[in-house]
């Protein structure tokens, strides 16, 4: 089993920045393919962006494309999501999950364990 836990989310204008973080603990983080996911209130969770074990290949949705860049530090255990050009439509509370096939996945049902999520509240 592996613990997440996310930080990073906050309030930012339009336009701005956020980079958010997801530490794991417990097995070994570099097995898993990893993912963050979105829920706004009302909607059902969505996919943003995913990454492989290794980090060699990721796949973001297509809402998300050149704005949101997913990247991985296995030796920190340390899965990141960096959002540029945030737009209001990404408010949302942002979860990391872990996914034991290491194979990158668009659907959440392939993901094994999730983080308590962050926060991201985009003002215009």
């Amino acid at each position: 089993q592996v613990h997440l836990v996310e930080s990073g989310g906050g309030l930012v204008q339009a336009g701005g920045s956020l980079r958010l973080s997801c530490v794991a603990s417990g097995r070994t983080f570099s097995r898993y393919a990893m993912g963050w996911f979105r829920q706004a209130p009302g909607r059902e969770r969505e996919f943003v962006a995913t990454i492989s074990w290794g980090g060699r290949t990721t796949v973001y949705a297509d809402s998300v494309k050149g704005r949101f860049t997913i990247s991985r530090d296995n030796a920190q255990n340390t899965l990141y999501l960096e959002m540029n050009s945030l737009k209001p439509e990404d408010t949302a509370v942002y979860y990391c999950g872990a996914n034991d096939d290491g194979v990158v996945s668009r659907s959440s049902d392939a993901y094994d364990f999730w983080g308590q999520g962050t926060q991201v509240t985009v003002s215009s």
